[in-house]
């Protein structure tokens, strides 16, 4: 401390000293500009042949001089300036290695508790009740408990951590325009991908020059930002990752880049960056992996285009809507799960539901942007029935047609997969797979999965059809209308197929291919049996039809 302060005297002297060599400087320079007007005074009068008496000659002061004079003028002021600055940047900078410690310790002591429970997890639980009231572990830095020493520990070194890096270039629109913007995102998280720390910083869109940021320029520039960041909170080994495969290639020297300068430059700084750690090694990871540094680096571009407006509630934010260009309430925005582009919620309700309503899944209005917007996320736009019913709709294209199974009771009717209600059965009926008993997922009844009944306990299913007599009577109905309009059922399934015109190979929504005229199945694209393939009469048929 007493090394610290004697260092602070030292450079508070040189500051003075410099401070009053420079005020003499801008002094002299003052005094030869003084003298250098009133010389040119005195030629002006003589020129004009004024009686106003001249005063006492002064030295004469060549051009030569003149220019000294007004250059070592503004050079001691600018000079001046700067070490008046220079003790205020040199408090900053104390502040900013105060902070940086203060989040090192932070870091080191949440690394150091988030290690400690899970060490505590997995202690049995025998030992947990025996001796868990005196099991504890003091955080030590140095050897030395934390609260007799002031250093931060160095543990942070025991663990790998994993830096995730994005950068994006975005064309947006303000108000009444279109902006290029830019920004970068960085997440550092431990060996178990919990978030420790972030980064959300905008970046300049236009390089030296004038050259628009690309995006493999602003990707480098948020690996070089995650690898900066991770050794000024001390880390010492970690992976930064990317989901680009090009600049992946790059930043293992796998491909040489045929980029400018400026690529270039970034790819030295990122290797240069790399030597400053014990271990430091690029991954390439899928695109879900870094999603929390997505989503700094898109909340980085919205701090650019948001604006703050006086309204008759007060000051808000507002953005504008790239569907209907409206300025609207940051509040009011919709943002899209995976591409997080945003929208006022007026118009996704519109785009939702047009789609939904003509059975598509709504995608991302951006221009070739293929992120899904998730029906569960549109909640606060969309009618609960509608989203009711979408989220069926998904379940049902999401189970195989043979896995398909609605239940039996008319009043529930729950769409059912079978595996998972065999699975659901299990947990209360022994024996569930080899008789067909089966329970509801939804109404929680049992039921008999190959009769489609009601649960016949006590009872086999050949003894239910044999003793039961109206379900055979429904099935005849059926039966006899297939015969007379000439259906053909599935044999996989039990779908019923009814052909409209073509040919005889028959590919049933389930993938099963036959043979509508006899039923054969047809493997590898050809039939088993010697029936003609097509009538010409179905053919005909058809295009009269067309007509």
């Amino acid at each position: 401390m007493a090394n610290s302060t004697h260092d602070e005297d030292e450079l508070q002297n040189l500051l003075d000293e410099q401070t009053q060599e420079l005020m003499m400087a801008k002094t002299l320079a003052s005094d030869i500009d003084l003298a250098f007007e009133l010389q040119m005074q005195e030629a002006v009068n003589s020129s004009l042949g004024s009686q106003t008496p001249v005063s006492p000659p002064y030295a004469v002061i060549s051009s030569d001089e003149e220019k000294d004079g007004g250059f070592l003028g503004l050079a001691a002021t600018l000079m001046l300036e700067e070490v008046h600055r220079l003790p205020q940047e040199f408090k900053d900078l104390e502040l900013c290695q105060a902070e940086m410690t203060k989040m090192r310790e932070d870091l080191d002591r949440r690394v150091f508790d988030q290690t400690f429970a899970r060490d505590i997890l997995n202690i049995p639980e025998y030992q947990w009740e025996k001796y868990g009231d005196n099991y504890h572990r003091p955080y030590y830095v140095d050897g030395q408990s934390s609260s007799s020493s002031s250093t931060w520990s160095p543990s942070l070194a025991a663990e790998c951590f994993k830096v995730y890096c994005k950068g994006l270039v975005s064309e947006e629109w303000v108000k009444d325009k279109r902006v290029k913007v830019a920004g970068l995102g960085v997440a550092i998280c431990d060996s178990r991908d919990f978030l420790i720390f972030e980064v959300k910083k905008p970046l300049e869109v236009f390089e030296n020059g004038g050259v628009l940021l690309s995006n493999a320029c602003a990707e480098l520039r948020a690996m070089a930002e995650g690898l900066d960041t991770a050794f000024n909170l001390g880390l010492h080994r970690v992976t930064f990752s990317s989901d680009d495969h090009m600049l992946y290639q790059y930043v293992t020297g796998r491909v040489l880049p045929s980029q400018h300068d400026r690529f270039v430059g970034l790819l030295d700084q990122i290797s240069h960056l790399q030597r400053k750690f014990v271990y430091c090694e690029p991954s390439l990871v899928e695109r879900n992996r870094v999603r929390y540094a997505f989503k700094s680096a898109r909340e980085a571009i919205v701090s650019q285009i948001k604006w703050s407006a006086e309204s008759d509630k007060g000051k808000s934010f507002k953005e504008t809507c790239a569907i209907c260009f409206e300025d609207t309430d940051i509040e009011k925005m919709f943002s899209v799960n995976h591409c997080l582009h945003r929208y006022c919620c007026s118009c996704m309700k519109q785009h939702v539901e047009v789609k939904l309503l003509n059975g598509m899944m709504a995608e991302c209005p951006r221009e070739g942007c293929r992120s899904d917007v998730t029906v569960d996320s549109c909640n606060r736009f969309l009618a609960p029935e509608l989203v009711e019913a979408v989220n069926e709709r998904i379940k049902e294209s999401a189970i195989p047609v043979t896995e398909k199974f609605y239940c039996p009771f008319p009043r529930c009717s729950a769409l059912m997969s079978k595996h998972e209600v065999l699975e659901y059965t299990k947990t209360t009926y022994v024996g569930a797979e080899e008789c067909g008993v089966r329970k509801c997922m939804k109404c929680h009844r049992f039921f008999c999965i190959n009769c489609k009944v009601p649960w016949h306990n006590n009872m086999t299913c050949s003894g239910y059809k044999n003793s039961y007599n109206f379900r055979q009577a429904e099935d005849s109905k059926l039966k006899y209308l297939a015969s007379k309009k000439l259906w053909r059922q599935c044999v996989k399934c039990n779908h019923i197929i009814e052909l409209a015109g073509g040919c005889y190979h028959i590919t049933c929504r389930c993938g099963y291919e036959f043979c509508y005229t006899c039923g054969a199945k047809w493997e590898n694209k050809k039939a088993t049996c010697s029936c003609l393939i097509w009538d010409e009469r179905n053919i005909i048929r058809n295009q009269r039809g067309r007509r």
